[in-house]
């Protein structure tokens, strides 16, 4: 793959994409690039003061751009429901699943899941699963779902989804990234099995400088760690900009194969290239096994994909 940047992104004019977390980090920069490509794109946020104030940052720089903001909690399955059904676009070309927590001290979700699989793993798979029939009546549509190289710690648990029997926070995270690519390997074989002209794709950003390492530490009092964490961001991460390459290359590039993963292509920095990813988040068995339990979980059935 030829080095990629963001000024390859193809003309987005009529489409219209909806970013997780878009208020800041890697989803604020993956936002901004497709609205700058001409795409109407929703903010969806937990904090819908902080996706209007991201949304003014895009239209300064993007005075054409298409920008609309709302609410999505992915913590609260009712939260994601209504983001679903308020959402007033009959199509939808692209839903980037970016939002995320990691390594947080143990907590639950509103609906009593462990929070990094319940935000990372489950809200996700309820968001597009309520999303499908838009996503489906979308000639060409993609899924793009943000995990991490740090998958590879962990496989999931399917006897402890919800570390039930002893809590990790790297463990948790590695778990939850791993069912980031499980839930694209099974998506993708769904829709190719139903037909469907809807691609399915995983990337990750590397180490990128974001606010994400440090949230865990503030969430604790830990200050000391969190100012390292940041000073560590800035001395060895790339930007964020550089950090949200492989998702827009995966939304927008011509030919991007269903399942794959792209990252970038030293692993941790660089232009984005096929990553290697742990031979576990390929397995047909887990993936169907994990993708039963969320469909359990959640409560949201992807009738059209069932065989």
């Amino acid at each position: 793959m030829a080095r990629w940047t963001a000024s390859q992104i193809p003309d987005q004019t009529g489409r219209v994409a909806v970013v997780t977390g878009a208020n800041g980090g890697l989803g604020l920069v993956t936002a901004l690039e497709l609205a700058r490509r001409g795409a109407e794109v929703v903010l969806a946020c937990r904090d819908v003061a902080k996706g209007r104030e991201a949304a003014d940052g895009i239209e300064a720089v993007v005075p054409a751009a298409r920008v609309g903001v709302a609410r999505l909690d992915l913590a609260d399955l009712a939260s994601v429901r209504a983001f679903a059904e308020d959402l007033p676009h009959e199509r939808l070309d692209l839903l980037v699943n970016n939002a995320g927590v990691m390594a947080l001290p143990h907590r639950t979700t509103a609906d009593g899941f462990e929070t990094q699989f319940g935000v990372n793993h489950l809200g996700h798979f309820a968001l597009t699963g309520l999303l499908l029939p838009r996503l489906l009546a979308t000639p060409g549509a993609r899924v793009v779902t943000v995990s991490s190289f740090l998958h590879a710690l962990a496989n999931i648990d399917a006897r402890d989804l919800n570390a039930e029997r002893g809590y990790h926070r790297w463990t948790a995270y590695a778990r939850s990234k791993t069912a980031n690519l499980l839930f694209t390997h099974e998506l993708a074989r769904r829709l190719a099995a139903a037909g469907a002209d809807v691609t399915a794709a995983a990337a990750h950003p590397g180490y990128s400088a974001t606010n994400l390492t440090a949230a865990g530490p503030a969430m604790e009092g830990r200050h000391t760690l969190g100012r390292l964490l940041r000073l560590a961001d800035r001395a060895v991460a790339q930007s964020a900009e550089a950090g949200a390459l492989p998702t827009l290359h995966a939304a927008t590039a011509p030919g991007v194969r269903p399942d794959s993963f792209t990252g970038p292509s030293l692993l941790m920095w660089g232009a984005p290239a096929p990553s290697w990813r742990a031979p576990w988040t390929r397995d047909d068995r887990t993936s169907a096994r994990l993708w039963t339990e969320s469909e359990r979980l959640t409560g949201v059935r992807y009738d059209a994909l069932t065989p």
